[in-house]
């Protein structure tokens, strides 16, 4: 196995990561809501008297923050190495599988792990199973 040098960031992978624990502990300990995304956006599509100014918040600090960023720094290239009906397919196994597993990998993975949850923790432990061999399967089988 090879580090690839040149993509390594891990001071601004570090400094992601602790925004984003800083994000999730400031939603619950100020508004009592775990910060699972699937969560807060779907509760937009249904939503209760009063709900949906925090969610629509928390939202656009998602997009807008890397808008933000690209003011004082410059953006990396996105590049997607497949096509239109693959990307589709894979937004399609990702909405029905945060469905199915009753939450999102921020849900899980960073709310429920840090929260101890049972089910986090099956849940984390399926999708990171599911994409170690998703990577094995299209990396070295195709």
């Amino acid at each position: 196995m090879m580090i690839d040098w040149t993509h390594f960031t891990p001071w601004a992978s570090l400094a992601g990561g602790v925004l984003i624990g800083l994000a999730a502990a400031m939603l619950i300990l100020l508004n009592g809501r775990i910060a699972g995304i699937s969560g807060i956006a779907g509760g937009l599509l249904r939503p209760a008297s009063g709900d949906s100014s925090w969610r629509l918040a928390f939202l656009l600090g998602l997009v807008l923050a890397p808008l933000a960023y690209g003011l004082v720094a410059t953006l990396p290239a996105i590049q997607i190495d497949a096509g239109m009906p693959v990307v589709m397919i894979a937004g399609l196994l990702v909405g029905v599988g945060t469905r199915y597993g009753a939450g999102c990998t921020s849900g899980h993975g960073v709310c429920g792990l840090s929260r101890r949850s049972p089910r986090s923790l099956a849940a984390t432990a399926v999708f990171m199973a599911a994409g170690f061999a998703t990577v094995f399967v299209v990396r070295h089988l195709f």
